[in-house]
């Protein structure tokens, strides 16, 4: 049994979890929040057996799209004086974490 880990971009949060749903993986979602960008991100737990594992990663990168976004960043060049100009960043996609599972109960 494995226990999988994806997190997604808010925008593609609710087009993951109606696949995964239509691919009859149970799933939790938790809401939380990026480091990089301080965007919001969704974490999906999924519970799988081990031979379902490549299958839930392939419907999860079908709906977890990179794509580019301008974002406005600042640069400090003096002591109180910045100027903002934006960043072309990637943003979207998945990052997933796959963990053996030891048991699993659903009570």
């Amino acid at each position: 049994m494995k226990l999988i880990l994806a997190i997604v971009s808010n925008d593609d949060a609710s087009a993951v979890s109606a696949a995964l749903t239509k691919n009859n993986f149970y799933m939790t979602r938790l809401a939380t929040t990026g480091g990089f960008l301080r965007a919001g991100n969704t974490t999906i737990i999924v519970g799988t057996e081990d031979e379902l594992v490549d299958k839930c990663i392939a419907v999860i990168g079908e709906e977890a799209k990179r794509r580019t976004e301008i974002v406005p960043s600042t640069a400090s060049y003096d002591v109180g004086r910045y100027a903002s100009f934006p960043v072309e960043v990637q943003i979207g996609g998945a990052t997933i974490f796959v963990l053996d599972i030891e048991q699993f109960k659903k009570l």
